[in-house]
């Protein structure tokens, strides 16, 4: 099959550091090139990849100090998506609904994923007027502010079983690792670590729309002696950042659409404790691979119960739900299904 993936721009694929969708987009990409597909990604420049790649930024936007406007670099993208897209048999977009108007008006077999939250004013309407675009949900929560989408599937996020490591021993630390943003909830973190008595490891990034967050709320809880901050850390580094923790603590206050991080924990034999929000009660099966929580209080408490938890059957919930190799197959069949009805009306 011929298949284009279409990323955005604001991070290499994958990351050099952070980033969740255009890592995914990475893990998607190379199995679909193992399993023997045609792959084009259009990607950044300083991508890495094994499929053909199509640079359409000199770097990642985020890192590249000269761009001001990130919707230059994505509209002459689709420009070019546009004039190759009819040598694929799909196209498929993470680019939210940047190329609705586009796909629909030259009539692609395309499919888009949406990453991001769905709960924004003015969506409804927007995918009520682009109803006929095919979307995918990466867990069902997500898909509830907009239940009459063209939903084609639920597909979960999956990881290369080789990218993270089972470690049997649980560490003396707990864990947060991702961004610094008012709905993460890092701040939260650090009160239960406190209260728990146990070091806190924060890996994170810091957005530029959340510094001024960062230096007034959550830089002043940094001193604390339980508190160590690592700072934005890339693939190689997770393996023993997660690996050696405890647990993972993601108390988020917002709807995860998915929370990749979960399932790097779990890849590493390492329990989650959650909030009920999202995603987390998709992902996580509670008394067994973590504990989903509703407040402080009961996340303290349930730290008591984290040395109970076979890390070995946490990493087993990841091989078993949340394989690249799941990922792709459950693709693929969203892409087939694409195909068949044209081939069916070609040959009426």
């Amino acid at each position: 099959m011929r298949i284009a993936q279409v990323a955005p721009l604001y991070e290499s694929v994958p990351p050099r550091l952070y980033g969740g969708t255009e890592r995914v987009v990475s893990y998607l990409t190379e199995e679909l090139v193992r399993l023997g597909h045609e792959v084009t990604l259009f990607a950044s420049a300083d991508s890495r990849t094994r499929a053909h790649l199509e640079p359409c930024a000199a770097r990642a936007l985020r890192l590249d100090s000269e761009c001001v406007d990130p919707m230059v670099q994505h509209v002459r993208m689709l420009g070019r998506v546009a004039a190759q897209a009819m040598q694929f048999d799909v196209v498929h977009f993470h680019v939210d609904y940047l190329h609705f108007p586009l796909s629909r008006a030259l009539g692609l077999r395309q499919l888009t994923t949406l990453h991001g939250r769905l709960d924004i004013p003015g969506l409804r309407d927007l995918y009520a007027d682009f109803a006929d675009m095919p979307v995918v949900s990466i867990s069902d929560a997500q898909r509830a502010p907009l239940p009459h989408a063209n939903w084609r599937a639920t597909i979960h996020h999956g990881l290369p079983a080789q990218l993270y490591r089972l470690h049997t021993a649980p560490g003396r630390y707990l864990a947060f690792i991702g961004r610094i943003s008012p709905e993460k909830r890092v701040d939260l973190c650090i009160e239960v670590a406190i209260r728990a008595g146990m070091e806190l490891r924060i890996a994170a990034k810091v957005d530029r729309a959340d510094v001024e967050y960062f230096e007034s709320r959550i830089r002043p809880l940094l001193g604390h002696p339980l508190v160590r901050w690592m700072g934005e850390m890339g693939d190689a580094e997770k393996d023993d950042f997660l690996g050696q923790a405890c647990a993972l603590l993601f108390l988020i206050d917002w709807p995860e659409p998915f929370g990749l991080a979960m399932i790097e924990a779990l890849a590493c034999g390492t329990p989650v404790i959650a909030f009920a929000r999202g995603s987390v009660p998709e992902v996580l099966r509670h008394g067994e691979t973590g504990y989903i929580v509703d407040n402080v209080d009961e996340a303290v408490n349930a730290l008591r119960g984290v040395p109970r938890l076979d890390r070995a059957h946490c990493r087993q919930e990841f091989e078993q739900r949340f394989s690249v190799g799941r990922m792709a197959e459950a693709y693929l069949a969203v892409y087939q299904s694409l195909i068949t009805p044209r081939a069916h009306r070609a040959t009426a």
